[in-house]
């Protein structure tokens, strides 16, 4: 019975419960800014650089037009993005960051070190760990 596959021993499932953990540190955090995690994400590479199209938000984001244009539709209707017609191509859809939205940057900066307090992980750690997933990732997106 030992090669009996155990869930403790799962990396699938290790990554899984961390996720949710995190998303649960998360959420009070982000309620107080008035978004929803992947409302979060979407900010995140607006204050990065903007404006974005929504296909580059999507392929960014991993997000799908269906998942991503909700998220985008309620972040306009409270104020922290607007999307407008390209000038050079009136396919594309830009998104831009409103005033609110840039505004609401200075108040997301203590976000991440308020997981990483509660993660009660170090800086090289929390690096370390960053790193790993990103092989992770990367080497899984290539045997798909």
């Amino acid at each position: 019975m030992s090669d009996t596959p155990r869930l403790n021993r799962q990396v699938c499932f290790a990554l899984y419960s961390a996720s949710k953990a995190a998303t649960a540190v998360y959420r009070p955090v982000l309620d107080e800014l008035g978004l929803t995690y992947p409302q979060y994400l979407v900010m995140l590479v607006l204050w990065e650089n903007e404006p974005r199209s929504v296909r580059e938000l999507g392929a960014e984001l991993g997000l799908d037009s269906g998942t991503l244009s909700p998220l985008l539709k309620r972040l306009e209707s409270v104020g922290l993005v607007e999307r407008r017609r390209s000038a050079e191509d009136e396919r594309r859809v830009e998104v831009h960051l409103s005033n609110a939205g840039h505004a609401l940057s200075s108040r997301a900066k203590t976000v991440p070190q308020r997981l990483a307090d509660s993660a009660g992980l170090s800086a090289s750690e929390l690096a370390q760990l960053h790193e790993t997933l990103g092989r992770l990732t990367a080497a899984l997106h290539s045997a798909i």
